[in-house]
């Protein structure tokens, strides 16, 4: 069988092509890779460039690999944060014409890392909650989209930091299965193998003493379970009301907003006798702030990133003279891009700024502003802020967290 490339975009199977796929992963040259940290794989994972894009290249048979694909490609399509597939490389052979493993190319999530390399120094437990947080909501969000996910572990795991949070990335849908709606047994299923994997994992840390002593390996196995099942019931719960309240549902429509996930389909029925409303959202779609952002600003920017920018849109909209006359607020978000984001960004210097994007750069930056203004009593320009977060917490960031592209 010859070398066959399946791949997304047109531009990169005349990238791919000029990879070694004779030779066996395991023995790629090193002037290929990319020194990245990577995660515990049962197989073989290599970073390398093509062109300008980092990606990251797993060694497995054939039909996994194009299973893996496709799961990916549909995880792409229902918006679930998973890595990119890009492509899937099959007839390989050496140079003997041997046959070798296919391969699945996914795109480098920049900015992310595997769980392992987060505890190279002993992370806090407040830290480890924050990790727990955001593997529940990638969870309770393969869920909401049929997606059982068969083999749930920090492993199988990127966290990208998210305005002081993280948030969660697939990297591993091999064991994964979509269906259109998930039983709760199957569901349960899918949250006991998280339960153990965590545990297992974090056991394993502890032996290498690089866990908090205050961290109980099983504790926190069964809390992810829990963050879980309190995230779901308050996304899935039937809500009763009386009647003529309705302002009520609105209420938790808002609630849910601020959990981040917005009511797509919802279902109202009322009692026989008139006196009270049942409410029950059917269908919840993550990254309510992330849309929005995106609708009014053009940027992309993961879900808490989006909640802080907009907070910080709304109050610089505010100081603006035509915002009491009616400016439309896309007129006005764009000119707070222009004129506030972007120069602000722009002066934290790109050498400097390490793993972090634009929009955790500006996280970071009002988080320095709001500090200096409260010690000082007075608000703060963006000139001082921006000096004195170069000077005096970008170096101590630098120190404590390695930047995971090669760019």
């Amino acid at each position: 069988m010859a070398l066959q490339i399946s791949a997304t975009n047109p531009e990169h199977p005349a990238l791919l092509l000029e990879l070694p796929w004779q030779v066996p992963l395991e023995e790629w040259p090193e002037d290929l890779l990319v020194p990245l940290p990577r995660g515990i794989s049962r197989h073989i994972v290599r970073y390398a460039r093509a062109g300008d894009e980092v990606i990251a290249v797993k060694e497995l048979a054939q039909r996994p690999a194009l299973r893996e694909y496709e799961l990916l490609r549909d995880l792409d399509r229902l918006g679930i944060p998973a890595v990119d597939p890009l492509a899937v490389v099959t007839g390989r052979t050496d140079a003997a014409g041997d046959p070798l493993e296919s391969v699945l190319v996914t795109r480098h999530l920049g900015g992310s890392q595997p769980y392992r390399s987060m505890f190279e120094t002993t992370m806090r437990p407040a830290t480890m909650h924050r990790l727990m947080d955001a593997l529940a909501v990638l969870l309770v969000r393969l869920h909401l989209a049929g997606f059982a996910w068969g083999d749930c572990s920090l492993s199988n795991t990127l966290f990208r930091r998210d305005a002081g949070a993280y948030a969660a990335y697939l990297v591993d849908a091999e064991t994964g299965e979509l269906h259109q709606r998930l039983s709760d047994g199957q569901r349960d299923y899918d949250l006991d193998l998280a339960r153990v994997n965590i545990s297992g994992e974090l056991l394993d840390l502890e032996a290498s003493g690089a866990l908090h002593p205050s961290v109980d390996p099983i504790e926190f196995g069964a809390e992810i379970c829990a963050r879980y099942r309190s995230l779901w019931e308050e996304l899935t719960r039937t809500s009763v009301y009386p009647a003529g309240k309705y302002h009520y549902i609105e209420r938790r429509i808002r609630r849910l907003n601020d959990l981040g996930f917005d009511v797509a389909e919802m279902q109202i029925g009322q009692t026989g006798d008139g006196a009270s409303v049942t409410f029950v959202p059917k269908v919840v779609d993550a990254g309510h702030h992330q849309r929005q952002l995106l609708r009014l600003t053009g940027l992309d920017a993961e879900e808490n990133q989006a909640r802080r920018l907009l907070n910080d849109l709304e109050s610089w909209m505010a100081t603006q003279d035509d915002h009491a006359d009616g400016a439309r607020p896309e007129v006005l978000a764009h000119r707070w891009v222009r004129d506030v984001f972007r120069p602000t960004v722009r002066a934290v210097p790109p050498e400097l700024r390490g793993a972090m994007d634009p929009a955790e750069i500006y996280h970071e930056l009002l988080e320095h502003r709001w500090y200096l203004s409260e010690r000082a009593q007075r608000d703060m320009d963006w000139d001082t802020v921006v000096e004195d977060y170069i000077t005096t917490i970008l170096p101590r960031a630098r120190e404590t967290l390695q930047p995971t592209t090669a760019d």
